[in-house]
């Protein structure tokens, strides 16, 4: 162990920056390295329709810190736009919306680049638009849309891997839906933190074992202070050597020997102190469940594992790279690299810090052992190592959000939600909310569509779709709106829609797969994949 020399002259302690400051609470969420990658974002918006859920979308990406965002929106400010748009006023009448809206937006935070188009006032070539720059991290667009506009934006996204997000609000009615670019991995899932916990006890190394014996070679003899102190892990992997010299070697995973494990471990625990008992023992018999079972991979990180690659961006990732280091790693040793975590526990710190210098030093090992193996394969030659320890350190949540092609129909999709419904109204459930999200999309060129002509367009689509009571009231709703919006509500989907961009920006947490739609009567939402 490095000693610390005493004659160094300590470090200047600086406070937090203003830029810190500015953004402690979504650091505490993201961290700096997602905060870099917000920073670092350029967000397209083409804004048509009343405009307002996009605005929304964008002022909760503005105030974060969004490092730059355009403006597509060829309409100018009416009276229309002043009572429901907060980022335009009477002073923007006559204004294009797309510069009234960046300008104001701007306001929340100058740190913050914008730009908007049209320019002049003229129609702007969607496409051409898109051609002229390669550089935007995720495109949203809301409906109504012209069908050769959302043509060449799903073009854009395959042909750039960039993330898509469709936004459609019409009067109490919501939906989003996000198409990403192939399987999208996300390393940084923020899992439960207990989650996170891999104490390794069935699988311990040299080091962790010699460290145990050395604490407990006579722990009969220990006085009542070092035997109350004794760290929980030491216990469990004492009396683990114990279990097995009477068990054929075999560890207490099952359920009924965990319970025989924990009788025992809690007979050693000594009761003639004022306390009655040890804190210690009892931390080590609430572990045992959750520390004392077979190694097994979790589903998510299988499917990573079992991935296929077939597009170039795929083949030239260092996030595959890396995966498949780590699954040489797995397929070597039985287990996956050490996250090195340590929880907190009853114990003497000087023993705790030996015992946490332990877990970290396993852990940094694991992963030297994954970055050289990454490092043998093709394309692995420039992997970064930081990208290599963070992915060690969550390997058991790896995820893969859209890691397969879509699968049912939107037919077979609507049998099923109508089945569901049956039993939910026999449980007093909530219904499907796919009535709304078929009423929405047949308004999705055109706004203005009646209730008839909204019932056939979803007709054309499920013909016994279009004679369901519940998509009957939808339709009608939807055109009652008439491509109106409800600042409230636009506001309300505007957050969730900046919610999932962001985590999409950051790769850290998990943004939904693929479409939500927001029930603004009954003030609900629901995820289903389309």
């Amino acid at each position: 162990m490095t000693e610390i020399v005493t004659s160094q002259t300590p470090p200047i302690l600086h406070g937090p920056s203003d830029k810190e400051k500015k953004y402690d609470r979504q650091l505490r969420l993201w961290a700096a390295s997602g905060q870099a990658a917000l920073e670092s974002a350029h967000i397209l918006l083409l804004n048509t329709g009343a405009g307002t859920v996009g605005i929304e979308t964008l002022k909760n990406l503005v105030l974060p810190g969004i490092g730059r965002y355009t403006i597509l929106d060829e309409k100018v400010v009416d009276e229309s736009d002043l009572g429901v748009n907060f980022f335009v006023d009477e002073d923007s009448l006559g204004k294009p919306r797309a510069q009234c809206c960046a300008e104001l937006l701007q306001e929340l935070n100058p740190e913050v680049q914008s730009d908007w188009f049209p320019k002049q006032k003229e129609s702007v070539d969607v496409k051409q638009l898109l051609a002229s720059s390669s550089t935007y991290t995720l495109i949203m667009y809301t409906m109504p849309i012209k069908q050769e506009d959302m043509a060449a934006i799903e073009e854009y996204g395959r042909q750039h891997s960039t993330p898509l997000i469709a936004i459609h609000s019409a009067g109490f009615y919501s939906y989003f839906r996000i198409s990403l670019p192939g399987a999208f991995p996300i390393v940084d899932t923020h899992p439960d933190i207990e989650k996170t916990v891999d104490l390794r006890l069935t699988q311990p190394w040299p080091e962790l074992v010699d460290f145990a014996k050395e604490m407990t070679q006579e722990i009969d003899k220990l006085d009542d202070h070092d035997h109350g102190h004794l760290p929980y892990v030491v216990i469990l992997l004492h009396y683990l050597e114990e279990w097995k010299a009477t068990h054929n070697g075999e560890y207490p995973t099952e359920y009924k020997a965990k319970i025989e494990f924990r009788k025992m471990v809690a007979a050693a625990a000594r009761t003639n102190n004022p306390e009655g008992g040890e804190e210690n023992f009892a931390e080590a018999v609430a572990a045992v469940n959750r520390n004392i079972k077979k190694p097994q991979l979790e589903s998510t990180l299988r499917e990573v594992f079992e991935h296929q690659l077939t597009s170039e961006a795929e083949l030239h990732s260092s996030f595959w790279v890396i995966a498949s280091a780590v699954k040489k790693f797995y397929e070597k040793h039985g287990y996956l690299p050490l996250p090195g975590s340590l929880p907190d526990m009853k114990a003497q710190s000087k023993v705790y810090v030996k015992l946490q210098g332990i877990y970290k030093t396993k852990a940094r090992k694991d992963a030297q052992e994954v970055l050289e193996i990454a490092k043998s394969l093709h394309g692995g030659k420039d992997v970064d190592p930081v990208e290599v320890e963070m992915f060690c350190k969550n390997a058991s949540f790896v995820k893969l959000v859209n890691a397969t092609t879509k699968g049912r129909q939107l037919m077979s999709i609507y049998e099923s939600e109508m089945e569901n419904d049956k039993l939910a109204e026999d449980m007093m459930m909530p219904l499907s909310s796919l009535p709304i999200y078929l009423a929405l999309s047949a308004t999705s060129h055109n706004p203005t569509a009646s209730a008839d002509e909204i019932l056939a367009d979803v007709y054309g689509k499920i013909p016994s779709a279009a004679d369901n009571m519940r998509v009957k009231q939808a339709a009608q709703e939807v055109a009652r709106a008439a491509g109106g919006e409800l600042h409230d509500l636009s506001a309300v989907v505007g957050g969730m829609v900046a919610q999932e961009a962001i985590k999409i920006i950051t790769k850290q947490y998990i943004p939904i797969d693929n479409t939500c739609i927001f029930d603004g009567i009954s003030s609900r939402c629901q995820v289903l994949r389309l």
